[in-house]
């Protein structure tokens, strides 16, 4: 936890199924990456986006903070996050995902909107939700579900490596590995 004093008080309320903070993160580093969701549920989705940036140790820290439930832990947790020594946020809802730009309102911080798929629309509630947003407040908006996540996980590291030689150079291994990956032929 960050002992900051304009951090946002622990959130008694998130489960323990979603981590507090990224189980790579060494002892007393800070957090690089906020990872927000709306809900419980979410936590499918989103955790693509933690395991991306477990596998290049990059701390980070997981919440739920619901736009519509929680807006002033929402507010508490975007306001305070710079400060917090967080550098992107990742944000993740279904539905009327406000979430992420709600985030972006309230923080410079680049935020990362991931659609989570409703079953309603398959996530085109979601997409639609956090892509339109009015000008002057963006938010980086990813693919809808796992796919959205994962990339969101790669672009945070793309977007931290910009100042840290070591993490682009880890990133630039992992794309070559991904490359490296695909057959030429099928099986």
């Amino acid at each position: 936890m960050n002992d900051h004093p304009d951090a946002p008080a622990p959130l008694q309320t998130a489960p323990a199924a979603v981590p507090q903070t990224s189980r790579d993160a060494p002892p007393g580093d800070a957090s690089r990456v906020g990872v927000i969701m709306g809900s419980q549920s979410d936590w499918d989705t989103m955790r693509h986006a933690t395991e991306i940036l477990e596998e290049f140790a990059i701390p980070f820290e997981a919440r739920i903070v619901s736009a519509h439930r929680t807006p002033d832990r929402l507010a508490d947790y975007a306001r305070s996050a710079a400060g917090r020594g967080l550098k992107v946020i990742i944000a993740g809802a279904g539905g009327a995902a406000h979430l992420p730009g709600m985030c972006a309102a309230w923080t410079c911080l680049p935020v990362l909107g991931v659609p989570v798929q409703s079953h309603a629309l398959s996530g085109m509630d979601s997409l639609l939700s956090i892509v339109q947003m009015p000008g002057g407040v963006p938010v980086g908006t990813l693919a809808i579900g796992k796919a959205g996540a994962k990339n969101a996980g790669l672009l945070a590291a793309s977007i931290l490596a910009l100042s840290d030689a070591e993490l682009a150079a880890r990133l630039e291994t992992w794309r070559a590995m991904q490359t490296a990956g695909v057959a030429d032929e099928p099986a």
